[in-house]
Protein backbone atom coordinates (compact mmCIF):
# COMPACT_ATOMS: atom_id res chain seq x y z
CA UNK A 1 0.00 0.00 0.00
CA UNK A 2 1.04 3.41 -0.96
CA UNK A 3 0.80 4.67 2.50
CA UNK A 4 1.64 3.95 6.10
CA UNK A 5 1.14 5.80 9.29
CA UNK A 6 3.37 4.80 11.93
CA UNK A 7 1.54 5.27 15.71
CA UNK A 8 1.82 4.92 18.96
CA UNK A 9 -0.06 2.66 21.53
CA UNK A 10 -3.69 3.56 20.94
CA UNK A 11 -4.68 3.33 24.33
CA UNK A 12 -2.44 6.20 25.05
CA UNK A 13 -1.12 7.91 22.18
CA UNK A 14 -3.30 11.00 21.68
CA UNK A 15 -1.31 12.51 18.51
CA UNK A 16 -1.21 8.98 16.77
CA UNK A 17 -5.13 9.00 16.86
CA UNK A 18 -5.71 12.53 15.27
CA UNK A 19 -4.01 11.60 11.45
CA UNK A 20 -5.43 8.05 12.01
CA UNK A 21 -9.06 9.12 12.49
CA UNK A 22 -9.15 11.75 9.50
CA UNK A 23 -7.67 9.28 7.43
CA UNK A 24 -10.15 6.73 8.34
CA UNK A 25 -13.45 8.88 8.02
CA UNK A 26 -11.81 10.57 4.58
CA UNK A 27 -12.03 6.47 3.22
CA UNK A 28 -8.19 6.67 2.87
CA UNK A 29 -6.51 3.69 2.58
CA UNK A 30 -3.19 3.30 4.74
CA UNK A 31 -1.42 0.59 6.47
CA UNK A 32 0.02 0.96 9.91
CA UNK A 33 2.78 0.75 11.60
CA UNK A 34 2.43 0.77 15.81
CA UNK A 35 5.31 1.09 17.75
CA UNK A 36 4.81 0.94 21.70
CA UNK A 37 5.53 3.61 23.87
CA UNK A 38 7.80 3.55 26.90
CA UNK A 39 10.02 1.21 25.96
CA UNK A 40 13.66 0.55 26.13
CA UNK A 41 13.97 0.34 21.71
CA UNK A 42 10.96 2.80 21.01
CA UNK A 43 13.29 5.82 19.72
CA UNK A 44 15.50 3.88 17.61
CA UNK A 45 12.22 1.56 16.30
CA UNK A 46 10.56 5.26 15.52
CA UNK A 47 13.66 6.48 14.26
CA UNK A 48 13.90 3.58 11.29
CA UNK A 49 10.72 5.48 9.99
CA UNK A 50 10.54 9.37 11.09
CA UNK A 51 13.49 11.87 11.72
CA UNK A 52 12.03 13.38 15.07
CA UNK A 53 11.64 9.90 16.92
CA UNK A 54 8.37 10.57 17.36
CA UNK A 55 5.00 9.49 16.21
CA UNK A 56 2.40 9.71 13.82
CA UNK A 57 4.67 9.84 10.87
CA UNK A 58 3.30 9.24 7.97
CA UNK A 59 5.38 7.63 5.00
CA UNK A 60 3.79 8.07 0.79
CA UNK A 61 5.69 5.64 -1.39
CA UNK A 62 3.42 6.30 -3.61
CA UNK A 63 5.61 8.51 -6.12
CA UNK A 64 9.11 8.13 -7.21
CA UNK A 65 10.68 8.97 -3.96
CA UNK A 66 9.69 8.11 -0.25
CA UNK A 67 7.83 11.32 1.22
CA UNK A 68 7.84 11.39 4.94
CA UNK A 69 5.95 13.51 6.82
CA UNK A 70 6.12 13.75 10.68
CA UNK A 71 3.88 15.89 12.37
CA UNK A 72 0.01 15.03 13.11
CA UNK A 73 -1.44 18.69 11.37
CA UNK A 74 1.20 18.76 8.38
CA UNK A 75 -0.29 14.64 8.11
CA UNK A 76 -3.55 15.91 7.55
CA UNK A 77 -2.79 18.80 5.48
CA UNK A 78 -1.13 16.08 2.95
CA UNK A 79 -3.36 13.95 3.07
CA UNK A 80 -6.33 16.62 2.58
CA UNK A 81 -4.75 17.99 -0.65
CA UNK A 82 -3.30 14.39 -2.16
CA UNK A 83 -5.77 12.38 -1.21
CA UNK A 84 -9.18 13.31 0.28
CA UNK A 85 -9.77 16.23 -2.57
CA UNK A 86 -10.41 18.61 0.29
CA UNK A 87 -12.96 17.07 2.24
CA UNK A 88 -10.82 17.03 5.68
CA UNK A 89 -11.76 21.13 5.91
CA UNK A 90 -14.79 22.76 5.27
CA UNK A 91 -15.73 24.03 1.88
CA UNK A 92 -16.98 27.62 2.94
CA UNK A 93 -13.65 29.81 2.94
CA UNK A 94 -14.76 31.60 6.62
CA UNK A 95 -15.87 28.24 8.09
CA UNK A 96 -12.36 26.61 6.90
CA UNK A 97 -10.38 29.42 8.54
CA UNK A 98 -12.17 29.01 11.79
CA UNK A 99 -11.52 25.02 11.65
CA UNK A 100 -8.00 25.76 10.75
CA UNK A 101 -7.56 28.10 13.75
CA UNK A 102 -9.50 25.86 16.16
CA UNK A 103 -6.97 22.87 15.12
CA UNK A 104 -4.03 24.87 15.42
CA UNK A 105 -5.28 25.87 18.71
CA UNK A 106 -5.50 22.30 19.97
CA UNK A 107 -2.43 21.29 18.35
CA UNK A 108 -0.04 24.00 20.33
CA UNK A 109 -2.33 24.52 23.33
CA UNK A 110 -3.67 23.33 26.50
CA UNK A 111 -0.64 22.13 27.83
CA UNK A 112 -1.93 21.88 31.79
CA UNK A 113 -4.72 19.39 30.14
CA UNK A 114 -2.40 17.39 28.11
CA UNK A 115 -0.22 17.02 32.06
CA UNK A 116 -3.08 16.40 34.36
CA UNK A 117 -5.42 14.69 32.24
CA UNK A 118 -3.74 12.21 30.00
CA UNK A 119 -4.96 9.76 27.14
CA UNK A 120 -5.70 6.47 28.42
CA UNK A 121 -8.45 5.43 27.10
CA UNK A 122 -9.40 2.10 28.83
CA UNK A 123 -9.77 3.50 32.45
CA UNK A 124 -12.01 5.54 34.33
CA UNK A 125 -9.46 7.92 36.78
CA UNK A 126 -12.52 10.18 38.17
CA UNK A 127 -10.75 11.14 41.46
CA UNK A 128 -8.36 12.09 39.28
CA UNK A 129 -9.92 13.80 37.28
CA UNK A 130 -11.76 15.70 40.30
CA UNK A 131 -8.31 17.00 41.25
CA UNK A 132 -6.89 17.98 38.04
CA UNK A 133 -10.32 20.07 37.39
CA UNK A 134 -9.52 21.51 40.92
CA UNK A 135 -6.26 23.54 39.44
CA UNK A 136 -6.84 26.69 37.90
CA UNK A 137 -5.02 25.37 34.27
CA UNK A 138 -6.72 22.55 34.01
CA UNK A 139 -9.86 24.25 34.27
CA UNK A 140 -9.43 27.36 32.19
CA UNK A 141 -8.39 24.61 29.51
CA UNK A 142 -11.88 22.59 30.05
CA UNK A 143 -13.66 25.97 29.94
CA UNK A 144 -12.14 27.19 26.48
CA UNK A 145 -12.59 23.56 25.03
CA UNK A 146 -16.22 23.90 25.99
CA UNK A 147 -16.50 27.25 24.80
CA UNK A 148 -14.74 26.35 21.38
CA UNK A 149 -17.19 23.40 20.95
CA UNK A 150 -20.17 25.20 21.89
CA UNK A 151 -19.62 28.54 19.45
CA UNK A 152 -18.47 25.82 16.26
CA UNK A 153 -21.79 24.09 16.70
CA UNK A 154 -23.56 27.07 17.17
CA UNK A 155 -22.61 28.30 14.04
CA UNK A 156 -22.62 25.35 12.11
CA UNK A 157 -25.86 24.05 13.61
CA UNK A 158 -23.60 20.31 13.41
CA UNK A 159 -23.63 17.59 13.77
CA UNK A 160 -20.03 18.11 13.94
CA UNK A 161 -17.77 21.33 14.56
CA UNK A 162 -17.95 22.40 10.97
CA UNK A 163 -21.24 21.06 9.75
CA UNK A 164 -19.13 17.49 8.07
CA UNK A 165 -16.71 15.59 9.97
CA UNK A 166 -13.23 17.43 9.52
CA UNK A 167 -9.48 17.63 11.12
CA UNK A 168 -11.10 20.04 13.37
CA UNK A 169 -13.33 17.31 15.09
CA UNK A 170 -10.24 14.97 14.50
CA UNK A 171 -7.69 17.06 16.67
CA UNK A 172 -10.60 17.08 19.43
CA UNK A 173 -11.11 13.05 19.47
CA UNK A 174 -8.46 12.32 21.79
CA UNK A 175 -10.32 15.33 24.25
CA UNK A 176 -13.69 13.44 23.79
CA UNK A 177 -11.99 10.51 25.10
CA UNK A 178 -10.15 12.15 27.93
CA UNK A 179 -13.57 13.89 29.49
CA UNK A 180 -14.77 10.26 29.73
CA UNK A 181 -11.83 8.98 31.55
CA UNK A 182 -11.67 11.18 33.79
CA UNK A 183 -15.20 12.03 34.13
CA UNK A 184 -15.44 15.87 32.82
CA UNK A 185 -19.49 16.77 32.73
CA UNK A 186 -20.49 18.84 29.86
CA UNK A 187 -23.84 20.05 29.15
CA UNK A 188 -26.40 17.91 26.61
CA UNK A 189 -25.30 19.70 23.58
CA UNK A 190 -21.28 19.36 24.51
CA UNK A 191 -22.26 16.20 25.87
CA UNK A 192 -24.10 14.74 22.28
CA UNK A 193 -21.31 16.03 20.85
CA UNK A 194 -19.09 14.43 22.56
CA UNK A 195 -20.53 10.72 21.81
CA UNK A 196 -21.31 11.16 18.43
CA UNK A 197 -17.19 11.88 18.08
CA UNK A 198 -16.69 8.83 20.37
CA UNK A 199 -19.85 6.71 18.36
CA UNK A 200 -17.75 6.98 14.85
CA UNK A 201 -17.00 3.49 13.72
CA UNK A 202 -13.70 4.22 13.31
CA UNK A 203 -13.22 5.94 16.65
CA UNK A 204 -15.13 2.61 17.84
CA UNK A 205 -12.23 0.48 15.84
CA UNK A 206 -9.42 2.51 17.52
CA UNK A 207 -11.46 2.16 21.23
CA UNK A 208 -11.61 -1.94 20.89
CA UNK A 209 -7.78 -2.06 19.46
CA UNK A 210 -6.61 0.20 22.74
CA UNK A 211 -8.70 -2.21 25.14
CA UNK A 212 -6.48 -5.24 23.65
CA UNK A 213 -3.60 -3.63 24.03
CA UNK A 214 -1.65 -5.65 26.86
CA UNK A 215 1.18 -2.18 27.13
CA UNK A 216 0.30 -0.53 30.56
CA UNK A 217 2.20 2.64 31.18
CA UNK A 218 0.82 3.33 34.11
CA UNK A 219 0.30 7.33 34.43
CA UNK A 220 2.55 8.29 31.64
Amino acid sequence: MALTLVIGNKNYSSWSLRPWLAMRMAGIAFDEIRVPLDQPDTKANILRHSPTGKVPCLIDASGSGRLTVWDSLAICEYVNEAYADGRLWPADRAARACARCVAAEMHSGFAALRTHMSMDIRARKFERGASAMARADVAADITRIRALWFEALLQSSGPFLFGEFSTADAFFAPVAMRFITYGVELPPALAAYRDRIVGLAPMQDWIAAATAEVEDLGDH
